[in-house]
């Protein structure tokens, strides 16, 4: 009886190993689908587009620091192995100016295949562009003119930019006068937009992959300087003369500076009117505002010296020596301060040419 009862444990427990090999069998014979679809999707999706791009400058004009903008001739060009898409088609500027007198161009109707099987379209566009100006450093500031584009329809998951090996190419001709170029260069990075502009299929926010141009550009120092603060420095003479006429023509004195003064505030006026409104101080507010306070102080001296009884005259042209003395030295200082705190700026903003 005991013989019977071992023979039906060992047929139970070979009954359980079957069923388990079964189920081990079936679990595998599942998995191997799955990983086989993963690996097709992951083989069907092997990330966004790469579209090789660069641009050729033909132009730069009509500068306007008033309205923050400028005026643009250029290429851009576009290459890409997706038949589905057509960059050349679907980019769009994104910091244009007047968007209604761009003049935008296919050179090709149709994208132009590559030996290589790539795909080849190339943009001209004539039009004003604007950004943010940047004045502090004025009249010896630095600029750079950008240009933003970027793709319309495709986000940075399903097409991305890539510059070109020489990305960004001056015409030889250019002459932007009153004005040097100093360095051409492209950024390409991705643009997070906090909106998905509607579209739910592409969640809370959007990125766009978003190319860059910039176009550095300087004033020239040496004629620039003649033309800004020379006019300033004969004011400023014609005011420090002021103590050097005997202090019994207080009519003189007194009219002579106040005319400076007046000419002054006519040439910061004359000056800036080619300027836009802005916050802060320009470096050539900064010189006019030392100014101001070299004729008043001349001023001050010469009210003060008329209220003098003693002493007689030889004590008042002495003193006025010395006010004349101090006061070049206050203005001297003052326009080191400024000089060095705008260079320095400059020195900091300036572009690296590689």
């Amino acid at each position: 009886m005991a013989g019977y009862r071992f023979r039906f444990y060992i047929l139970i427990a070979g009954l359980l190993c079957l069923v388990g090999l079964l189920s081990v069998r079936s679990a595998i014979a599942q998995d191997v689908p799955a990983a086989a679809e993963a690996a097709a999707a992951e083989a069907a999706s092997p990330g966004p587009e790469e579209v090789v791009t660069g641009v050729y400058i033909n132009d730069i004009h009509e500068l306007d620091f008033r309205t923050h903008s400028y005026a643009v001739d250029f290429y851009v060009w576009f290459r890409w192995r997706n038949k589905d898409i057509n960059p050349a088609k679907t980019m769009e500027f994104m910091n244009r100016s007047a968007p209604d007198d761009h003049v935008r161009e296919l050179l090709y109707e149709e994208p132009k295949v590559l030996p290589d099987g790539s795909f080849y379209a190339i943009v001209r566009n004539q039009g004003r562009f604007a950004t943010k100006l940047k004045l502090e450093n004025y009249p010896f500031d630095r600029q750079d003119l950008v240009i933003l584009f970027e793709d319309t329809e495709n986000g940075a998951g399903s097409q991305i930019y890539r510059a070109d090996d020489k990305p960004v190419t001056l015409s030889g001709s250019i002459v932007l006068p009153g004005f040097g170029i100093e360095a051409a260069q492209m950024e390409i990075g991705a643009h997070q937009y906090p909106t998905n502009f509607g579209d739910p299929t592409v969640g809370a926010e959007e990125a766009y992959s978003r190319a860059a141009v910039s176009i550095a550009i300087s004033r020239p120092m040496t004629a620039l300087s003649i033309k800004t603060f020379l006019p300033i420095l004969l004011i400023m003479a014609c005011a420090g003369l002021v103590l050097f006429i005997r202090p019994a023509f207080i009519d003189a004195r007194v009219g002579l500076g106040i005319t400076a003064l007046l000419t002054l505030v006519a040439l910061q006026l004359a000056g800036g009117s080619s300027l836009p409104e802005v916050d802060y101080l320009t470096m050539v507010d900064k010189v006019y505002l030392a100014s101001y306070g070299f004729i008043m102080l001349v001023l001050f001296r010469v009210v003060r010296a008329s209220w003098r009884d003693s002493g007689g005259e030889a004590a008042i042209v002495r003193a006025d020596r010395v006010w004349f003395a101090l006061i070049v030295l206050f203005y001297v200082v003052a326009l080191a301060g400024i000089g060095a705190d705008s260079f320095g700026g400059l020195m900091r903003a300036a572009p690296v040419v590689a």
